[in-house]
């Protein structure tokens, strides 16, 4: 992972590089996430310092659930500590094993709607940290979908910028590139076999074929990760940046993508692009794409691109 550089523009025109560094407690920089975690992050905090009962026998620092009905554990360090991972492995054991608790929590602090549509699939982990080992991305690499861990590297900066950076894990038998990206043929079979997208797989072969192409538009355009749900596919860095969702009746056969963009920053176009920011819909993000022609696509791609790479 290459690191991060930061430059502001001084007052003689020229470039100075803001120099990074730590937070001097932990638990500031807990706070300030967790006062932004859905906008950061895309998760919604239930709980902080949640304990885990005599068995496990700690406290997760943040509990959540993702825009995507994931049930999320974060941890928090302050500097370079090779035992958050294995932490994080605990923590991700004590929240499988706890399932009506934690449905209890997001009923309580959510709703019934909320509760009722957990995802529970791939419960994981983030872990935030100033940097990691090479032994932790490898760690990580290797756990690979049985323990969904991600490792963000956070600096401050003068000013009060907080940046947070999403570090890649290192595998030995895969490289980077294919542990992050699923292609649409994989998540069909995925599909397929825990019957969980009847919408997809109910869809005539000219969408599927048109989904083929926007998948790789969408991997091609920024490493992404593709999450398969009962109603959308979501694809997703820190936070979901695109959700794909099928419209196969006849008379509006299309795919609809809904993007991370404000549609303030675009022209609208009529029958392609839609505002719905306070309108209802399945899958996250303010603007609709409507997709249901090759010619469709390539004029998406623009769009797809800014938001992969703005997230």
């Amino acid at each position: 992972m290459s690191d991060l550089k930061v430059f502001r523009l001084g007052a003689d025109g020229q470039d100075v590089e803001l120099r990074g560094s730590t937070v001097a407690l932990e638990v500031r920089l807990q706070r300030r996430v967790e006062a932004g975690m859905e906008r950061m992050l895309g998760i919604r905090l239930l709980a902080s310092e949640y304990p885990t009962g005599p068995w496990h026998r700690g406290r997760v620092d943040s509990l959540g659930l993702d825009e995507n009905g994931v049930p999320v554990v974060v941890e928090f360090k302050k500097g370079n500590d090779s035992g958050v991972v294995s932490q994080a492995v605990s923590y991700l054991t004590w929240l499988k094993s706890c399932r009506h608790e934690f449905e209890a929590l997001v009923r309580e602090k959510l709703g019934p709607e909320a509760a009722e549509s957990i995802n529970w699939r791939s419960p994981r982990a983030l872990c935030i940290a100033a940097g990691y080992s090479h032994h932790d991305r490898v760690a990580v690499g290797d756990l690979g979908r049985h323990w969904p861990i991600e490792l963000v590297r956070y600096r401050v900066f003068d000013g009060g910028l907080l940046s947070l950076q999403l570090v890649e894990p290192v595998s030995a038998a895969v490289s980077t590139a294919a542990v992050r990206r699923s292609n649409a043929s994989a998540v069909l079979a995925a599909a397929a076999e825990a019957a969980e997208l009847p919408v997809l797989l109910e869809a005539p072969e000219c969408l599927r074929d048109l989904y083929n192409e926007l998948d790789e538009v969408l991997n091609m355009s920024g490493e992404v990760e593709v999450v398969p749900l009962r109603h959308y596919i979501a694809y997703r860095r820190l936070q979901n940046v695109a959700s794909v969702i099928f419209r196969p009746s006849p008379s509006h056969r299309a795919i609809l993508l809904y993007l991370r963009l404000d549609p303030d920053t675009m022209v609208l176009e009529e029958g392609f692009t839609r505002d719905m920011r306070g309108i209802g819909h399945l899958g996250t993000g303010d603007l609709e794409v409507r997709i249901a022609s090759a010619a469709d696509l390539e004029k998406a791609v623009p769009l797809i691109r800014r938001a992969v790479q703005a997230a």
